[in-house]
């Protein structure tokens, strides 16, 4: 007999699968996709670049990618198409057993903006499968006094597929006796039961064989068979029964193996073999029944396999009694296993993010983290934290999920790298907690500037430095790293005295190091003033200055420069006048000399090196006075030698000498006369081009000087003329003075120091007197301011040989039988000879008003 349902036929079953498998269907926010079971690897599941609104190409810029738990990895994303395909070959009644809907669930991770998109896979069954009974043949014995319409209940088939390509009918081969009627369970499930038809004879035939054969309705049809044996035996009037229809056990699933955990009972009242109980598993499941195991003599049962609330919260079974005689009795047991908290949250780093900026915003995501417990109620709820004051924090997405921000901004220079610990602890006794560790490294930016350690610096440098010398470094501090924290050198443009500041002064660009360019002279300048920029090499560039102040050490490198006197060019020889008449501490000159350095450097002091009459004059050792030291005597010569040296007090000291001749005369007839006969000192070095230029320069002096001549003896005739008329009673004429004068005689040049003298003159005779009163002394060189009108006059050599003297005379007034002048003391009339030529030969003459 064969029960059938309907069943579609397999072009139609084939083409649902098909466009299953290519549908998407959006509900709740997820994106949902079938497929059929047992494909081969990288079988197009769904176009899910589209269903992101994302490009293939955009996968590995953004990383996308598949984010599932707990079990190997079904599904694969193909970055070239966009598109979902299977990993491997997908086997449905593992994965999902008996289960109506088959459903996979993962997430697509958009990893740059840490983004999860939940995606439902339902996994199509194929009839891949045949049913099977557990046993390969089964026997049952009957009493040949059983009355017809007794029902005994056959092994169920199993078929692990589902819908249609499960188990659909049963069929039992024909016999006289027994029939076959399917009953249906309240869960949908079939039960066969094979059905006395009409009494049994042991004598006409002890044994039965029967096929019963289960079938699904998948395409093509696939089926299984069991085979049945019926003995006939003698008259059993009592079954066994059970103690109780059924019965429920609660094991917790740590229960060690081998344990005892429910013991089943069935009596029997017969005697003997009739009476005699077995007990054995019916209609149970392949893999229950390698979990636990039956004593067919006690009725006790163990467990040989651990149990696993997670995989099997309970585990259904039916019992089976039957006596020596064959007569059956059934119960149902229910072993409920009591979950222990027993596994430990599951941490995992979904995606997670190694380096982050330290301007990044507070809420910027570092991390999505999963968390699970397999275990349940309590032992399943979990908490996520992390320890320590650091600046992140947790934000729960849903159940499983917790992202990882930042809680304020950080700051890699007070913390370059973070070690941060998750926690996840279930609510369970004792409670179990897992611990992850991220190591994040925060990256810098340009947020620093270089900053120099003082605001301002001074440093110092000798003069007459070397080239290339180096006098500072500034080093400037950055608190980046890398290349924000590389820093350059510059200096600010400016100019010194015209020039650029870049040709006295460089800095290396990468040390700081400070070059002088040149060798620098403190008489010069003595500072400089230079800001160096310290720029980072960071995007933007941030940059710091700092001022330097570069002082020029003075070094004793100039020798004392002499003023005055100041020695010809031209090869003539300096003299300085002093009467015969002066007396000790007379000031015949005074040495004038300057020194450039500063400091002690610049101190002068000045000494006598060197005289032709040792003990007649000295000198002033800060004031360069050449004074006399003794009263001149006649026995002192007329021309008297002296070296001066000027020395600083630098170290070492230098020095400068100069050669001072004095001329020593009572009257000024016999100074110029003896001056006339001074020759000047050959120069054995001169160039005969110099020779050339002196003999020029003498030439047109000459022509000169006869023109001045000719012009002054017209004067001086005039004016003798008009004196005549006017001393008629012929008094004598005097003339007082004071004077300072320039004397040249071929080629020989004097300095007349100041003095007072008398002049007196007799009218009608061309001789004159000449006397020297108390000289005046002067600690420095006079004006040469006139002190009136005067007029220039030459006396020429002709004229010296004469003793004519000619000079300005002041209005006289009659004393007695002599004039004189007005003015007790007026300044000396300045007699100019014609000097020889040189750059310092312009002699002027200064007369005091008749």
């Amino acid at each position: 007999m064969v029960i059938r349902r309907k069943r579609p036929s397999c072009s139609e079953l084939y083409l649902l699968c098909f466009f299953l498998g290519l549908s998407l269907e959006a509900w709740a926010g997820k994106i949902r996709y079938v497929v059929p079971e047992e494909t081969e690897k990288a079988f197009f599941v769904g176009n899910i670049a589209e269903d992101l609104g994302l490009q293939p190409q955009e996968f590995k810029e953004r990383g996308v990618r598949i984010v599932s738990r707990g079990r190997t990895q079904l599904f694969a994303l193909n970055p070239r198409s966009g598109s979902l395909v299977t990993a491997d070959r997908i086997d449905r009644e593992e994965l999902c057993a008996q289960r109506a809907r088959c459903l996979v669930n993962f997430n697509i991770l958009v990893e740059d903006k840490m983004k999860l998109f939940p995606v439902e896979v339902e996994i199509i069954d194929i009839n891949d499968n045949t049913p099977q009974f557990q046993l390969e043949e089964v026997e049952f014995k009957m009493n040949e006094i059983t009355a017809p319409g007794t029902r005994i209940p056959l092994p169920f088939g199993q078929d692990p597929d589902v819908g249609m390509n499960s188990l659909q009918s049963y069929q039992l081969s024909s016999n006289p006796h027994f029939s076959l009627d399917v009953q249906q369970g309240t869960d949908g499930s079939q039960h066969p039961e094979m059905v006395l038809q009409s009494p049994l004879d042991r004598e006409e035939k002890a044994m039965h064989h029967l096929l019963l054969t289960a079938s699904d309705g998948g395409s093509p049809v696939r089926s299984g068979t069991l085979h049945i044996r019926v003995r006939v035996v003698d008259a059993n009037d009592n079954p066994p029964a059970f103690t109780q229809a059924q019965y429920h056990m609660s094991v917790p699933e740590n229960v060690p193996l081998g344990t005892q955990l429910l013991m089943v009972k069935a009596t029997d009242p017969d005697e003997g073999a009739n009476g005699e109980v077995s007990y054995s598993f019916h209609n149970i499941d392949h893999k229950i029944a390698h979990i636990f195991q039956l004593n067919s003599y006690t009725g006790e049962i163990s467990n040989k396999e651990a149990l696993d609330y997670e995989e099997h919260k309970s585990y259904p079974m039916e019992i089976q009694a039957q006596d020596g005689a064959g007569l059956m009795a059934r119960a149902k047991v229910l072993v409920k296993v009591l979950d222990i908290n027993d596994n430990a949250p599951e941490v995992t780093m979904t995606s997670v993010t190694t380096a982050v900026p330290e301007n990044s915003p507070p809420g910027a995501i570092i991390a999505l983290i999963s968390v699970h417990d397999q275990d349940s109620e309590e032992n399943g709820d979990t908490t996520c934290s992390i320890a320590g004051n650091i600046p992140f924090k947790l934000e729960k997405l849903d159940e499983n999920y917790y992202h990882l921000v930042t809680e304020r901004t950080l700051d890699r220079e007070l913390t370059s790298r973070y070690n941060i610990t998750v926690t996840a602890a279930d609510h369970g006794t004792p409670a179990l907690y897992t611990e992850t560790h991220i190591s994040l490294q925060v990256t810098d930016i340009n947020d620093n500037p270089p900053v120099f350690p003082q605001n301002s610096y001074s440093t110092f440098i000798l003069e007459n430095n070397p080239r290339g010398a180096s006098f500072f470094s500034a080093i400037a501090y950055d608190a980046d790293s890398n290349e924000n924290a590389l820093v350059t050198y510059s200096l600010v443009e400016d100019t010194i005295q015209g020039m650029p500041l870049s040709s006295y002064v460089s800095i290396n660009s990468d040390t700081g190091v400070l070059y002088a360019l040149r060798s620098f002279d403190y008489e010069q300048f003595q500072d400089l003033q230079l800001r160096v920029i310290a720029c980072d090499s960071g995007d933007p560039p941030l940059s710091s200055n700092v001022s330097i102040s570069l002082f020029v050490l003075d070094q004793n490198d100039n020798a004392p420069e002499i003023l005055y006197p100041v020695l010809p060019t031209d090869g003539s020889t300096g003299v300085e006048l002093a009467p015969r008449s002066a007396e000790p501490g007379y000031l015949v000159t005074k040495v004038v000399a300057v020194d450039r350095d500063s400091g002690q450097n610049a101190w002068l002091s000045y000494h006598l090196l060197k005289a032709s009459e040792p003990g007649l004059f000295q000198v002033g050792l800060h004031t360069g006075e050449v004074r006399t030291a003794r009263a001149l005597l006649d026995r002192d010569a007329l021309k008297q030698s002296l070296v001066v040296a000027v020395q600083d007090h630098g170290q070492p000291p230098l020095s400068a000498t100069v050669t001072l001749t004095v001329a020593i005369a009572d009257s000024i007839p016999d100074v110029l006369a003896d001056l006339g006969s001074l020759e000047a000192p050959r120069d054995s070095q001169a160039s005969d081009l110099t020779l050339y230029l002196v003999v020029a320069v003498a030439a047109v002096s000459c022509v000169f000087l006869a023109f001045v001549i000719v012009l002054l003896a017209l004067r001086l005739r005039r004016w003798h003329a008009s004196r005549l008329l006017q001393a008629a009673g012929g008094g004598l004429l005097g003339a007082p003075a004071s004077a300072s004068q320039f004397v040249g005689v071929d080629g020989v040049r004097a300095f007349l120091q100041t003095y007072s003298h008398e002049v007196s003159l007799t009218a009608g005779s061309r001789e004159s007197h000449v006397i020297f009163p108390q000289p005046n002394y002067a600690d420095t060189l006079l004006s040469q301011e006139s002190c009136g009108k005067s007029e220039p006059f030459l006396v020429t050599q002709d004229l010296l040989e004469d003793k004519k003297e000619t000079f300005s005379q002041p209005r006289p007034t009659r004393t007695g039988d002599s004039l004189r002048p007005r003015d007790p003391a007026p300044a000396a009339p300045k007699m100019v000879m014609k000097p020889a030529p040189g750059p310092t030969t312009n002699l002027t003459q200064r007369c005091c008003k008749l």
